[in-house]
């Protein structure tokens, strides 16, 4: 795992400029350096050593005859066989990493190169001859890339952070993405929080030369259920394509652990990865924000040793400005703070760390997946349900009541991600700015038109497989890994268990019952019963307990005189001044703490982009 960095043009010191630009994300690969500078460009390399680990495999890396530049970071799982392919067609390798078959397989294929991969990546191929730039990013987005074209200069790199060292680049405020932000809780569209930067979006390559940039498309997620196969066939494929996707997944010279909490995703990993080491983070010693007595019975249950680290509330508090400052862009995920230290805890003892990201969004994992179809209503018109919507709505507020709303409103209309904090009409109360930001149902609707037809499950996970899982899962895995130096791998996302789980028919990824006490539900139904089958016995209700993922107490902590004057103190900042109506956040605050609704995520929302505005626009960060 690495951190790359660069840029076409500099009216400063090349070199000078892109040391500083390296010394930003040193934090992504502090095992080495290296650096490579002409006259058209510079190309920068932080290297964190897993696959071939001996000074061979430092990058830049380039061809034989020198035409070709790369600089890469991610793990290319099936670089062996792509090695052997090139070497039958007469290609000869100096080195024994994985980085290396971009060379020659760019060479040799072009971008038909990248379908042929299995990995995370983003990377950029200088090609000297003919003054080119190509440049990919991973299926899913595991891995960053972001770029700004700056006036003379084109600048790109793992973290937008690099960019402020440049003396061309302009760091400005885009308060559109602020009030996008209010809304998803993560900055959702294509330009960022600084305004002309922007990221490549996962799935996607670019060729850059004389000053133009082509984007394209170079693979797609096509969800179409295979009705053949039975329950009992779909658990075996599921198990067996798992199994094949963990074994790439520990392809590595270094040793490998896991990340576990008490949910089925990070067990069934840990379960069948054959890791000595486990790590699990929590709070205080309420199990319902303290995960560590399930992962410790786990982790015994199946041979391996776990480590957890209980997480202090004052020690939580203080991280969230580094927090903020690595996330490049405000994320308003309280578990990220988690995340960021267990990934402290194992990089400790290791450079690399299994994870369960992915499996809600590809085998349908959320519960908020089991609202279609799940009750007599749903099958009414929409136009009778409209209606009550409306009458509902007029109502004074009470418990109950929303589900009508709620079901008043299209799947388009209601659905944008996991999270919905603010309301388009809630975020222009609270703003005092007017951007021309648009509404939410336009930002996901290009997702929407892709599956057409498709049944409601389907067409939810879609939209948080390409929104929610880039937007905000997967950044916080990146940029809370790499913080500490550590690399995080994650076997669901793969593109053959991807192409597996696209098949399976949506009556096995969630499922309805009908009980005595009524309806329940089971989500990613197939998939849970795999890893009951391959995990202990004794330890198979995992599979059946409900997903926590590094719960934190915020809500709690909103009410404690210290961090309610702490948040407060920032609501009523000069800087809250220049975007907020002030007192409508200390409303939302005071109704948190009275008890008046749970406010608290709306609260963290805001509280997070002020954290990040004081550590980019305050206190000078270059």
């Amino acid at each position: 795992m690495c951190g790359f960095t660069g840029f076409t043009y500099c009216s400063g010191d090349r070199r000078e400029v892109l040391s500083e630009m390296l010394d930003k994300i040193k934090h992504r690969g502090p095992d080495a350096e290296g650096t490579y500078i002409d006259e058209k460009i510079a190309l920068g390399h932080r290297r964190l050593s897993i696959i071939d680990v001996s000074e061979s495999g430092n990058q830049p890396l380039y061809s034989d005859d020198g035409k070709l530049v790369l600089v890469f970071n991610g793990e290319i799982y099936n670089y062996k066989d792509i090695r052997r392919e090139l070497m039958d067609k007469g290609y000869k390798f100096r080195t024994s990493t994985d980085s290396e078959v971009l060379i020659y397989g760019y060479r040799e294929y072009g971008e038909g190169l990248l379908n042929k991969l299995r990995g995370m990546f983003s990377f950029v191929i200088w090609d000297n001859d003919s003054e080119t730039l190509f440049g990919a990013r991973d299926f899913f987005g595991i891995k960053p890339f972001y770029y700004a074209q700056m006036g003379k200069t084109f600048m790109f790199g793992s973290e937008i952070k690099s960019f402020l060292s440049h003396p061309d680049f302009v760091k400005e405020l885009n308060t559109e993405a602020l009030e996008n932000y209010l809304t998803f809780q993560y900055s959702p569209c294509a330009e960022t929080f600084f305004k002309g930067v922007y990221k490549l979006p996962p799935a996607h390559y670019f060729t850059y030369k004389n000053g133009i940039m082509n984007i394209n498309r170079y693979w797609e997620i096509n969800f179409g259920a295979d009705e053949k196969p039975g329950l009992d066939e779909w658990v075996d494929s599921i198990s067996s394509t798992f199994h094949d996707s963990v074994k790439a997944h520990k392809v590595s010279d270094v040793e490998v652990g896991s990340f576990l909490s008490s949910g089925v995703d990070s067990s069934y990993v840990a379960a069948i990865a054959d890791v000595d080491k486990t790590f699990t983070v929590g709070f205080g010693s309420n199990e319902r924000y303290n995960e560590i007595g399930w992962a410790k019975e786990f982790s015994g249950a199946i041979g391996i040793k776990n480590y957890s680290k209980v997480i202090e509330p004052t020690e939580y508090w203080e991280k969230l400005p580094l927090i903020q400052y690595h996330m490049d862009e405000p994320l308003a995920d309280p578990s990220a703070v988690a995340l960021y230290f267990v990934c402290n805890l194992a990089s400790q003892t290791l450079k690399v760390c299994l994870s369960g990201e992915g499996a809600d969004e590809i085998f349908g994992g959320y519960n908020v997946y089991s609202e279609p179809g799940a009750t007599v209503y749903d099958r009414l018109p929409m136009g009778f349900k409209k209606c009550v919507a409306s009458a509902v709505s007029k109502l004074p507020a009470k418990r109950g009541l929303n589900f009508f709303v709620r079901k008043g409103r299209t799947l388009e209309e209601r659905f944008i991600g996991n999270a919905y904090m603010f309301t388009p009409k809630e975020r222009r109360e609270l703003l005092k700015i007017k951007t021309s930001a648009p509404e939410p149902s336009v930002i996901t609707k290009p997702f929407y038109d892709k599956v057409k037809g498709k049944d409601d499950v389907t067409r939810m996970q879609y939209l948080d497989l390409h929104m929610w899982m880039t937007g905000d899962i997967l950044l916080k895995a990146d940029k809370m890994s790499m913080a500490n130096s550590l690399e995080v791998r994650v076997p669901f996302l793969d593109k053959k268990v991807m192409a597996l789980a696209e098949k399976i028919p949506t009556r096995y990824r969630v499922i309805h019952k009908g009980t005595a006490e009524g309806m329940s539900y089971t989500t990613k139904y197939a998939m849970r019963l795999a890893a009951k089958k391959d995990t202990p016995p004794q330890t198979a209700k995992t599979a059946n307990k409900k997903k926590l993922g590094f719960p934190v107490p915020i809500r709690v902590w909103l009410k404690e005189d210290g961090y309610y004057n702490k948040v407060k103190n920032a609501f009523t900042s000069e800087a809250a001044q220049q975007f907020f109506h002030t007192e409508k956040l200390v409303q939302l605050l005071d109704d948190h703490r009275a008890g008046r609704g749970d406010m608290s995520r709306k609260i963290w929302t805001v509280y997070m982009f002020l954290v990040w505005y004081d550590v980019y626009f305050q206190t000078s960060v270059k």
